[in-house]
């Protein structure tokens, strides 16, 4: 079953293709413009213009907190009864040091805030934090995907493994198009999105 999207699309591989494409472009477009030095990081008020961006043409629900429970795997997030404040304990948290940042994004993601697309607005997120803080960002293309999972997937009882996995991705390529076109496709790809390479988008 298709999530009811804009286009009208009941076929699960022909709707995945056209939001990878679109919010791919989206997400290019963000990064090259001036969004980000605009934003404070570490919002969720940023978390959901990054989400509404990348999907408003796809999905009614942009950008806007959900109103289902979902699980993915052995993970269930936070019930659609208690997201408000969820979200809003998540925004308070400090983010000044790469234990807190890691910290905050363990817990976000422990909140999973929206129907679909968690995963690709918030690794966004959670790289526009690292920018601001620390002067660095993820290289994603440089992390195994099924370590990020399992390490995602205990994080919130022990996030000693997916803060190693994040330290040692570190770069200080911050602006390095390469890097980010690379990363945006590996933060595709844990989402099973691979019709495109960015770099022909």
């Amino acid at each position: 079953m298709t999530l009811k999207n804009k286009f009208g699309i009941e076929n699960a591989v022909e709707l995945a293709r056209i939001e990878e494409k679109i919010s791919k472009q989206k997400a290019i477009r963000l990064w090259s413009g001036n969004f980000f030095n605009e934003m404070a990081a570490g919002t969720f008020e940023t978390l959901a213009a990054i989400h509404k961006n990348l999907f408003e043409e796809i999905y009614y629900f942009a950008g806007k907190l959900r109103n289902e429970n979902i699980s993915k795997g052995n993970l269930r997030f936070v019930s659609a009864l208690y997201l408000i404040n969820a979200v809003e304990v998540v925004e308070k948290m400090p983010q000044k040091n790469f234990a807190e940042i890691v910290e905050k994004y363990v817990e976000m993601n422990v909140a999973h805030p929206f129907r679909e697309g968690n995963g690709r607005s918030m690794r966004l997120w959670l790289d526009h934090i690292f920018k601001t803080e620390l002067k660095k960002v993820v290289d994603w293309s440089a992390i195994d995907i099924n370590k990020y999972f399992r390490a995602m997937e205990r994080s919130p009882i022990n996030d000693a493994e997916i803060k190693k996995i994040l330290y040692e991705s570190l770069t200080e390529k911050i602006y390095d198009r390469e890097i980010f076109m690379k990363g945006l496709d590996a933060s595709y790809f844990y989402e099973n999105y691979f019709a495109y390479r960015s770099e022909d988008l």
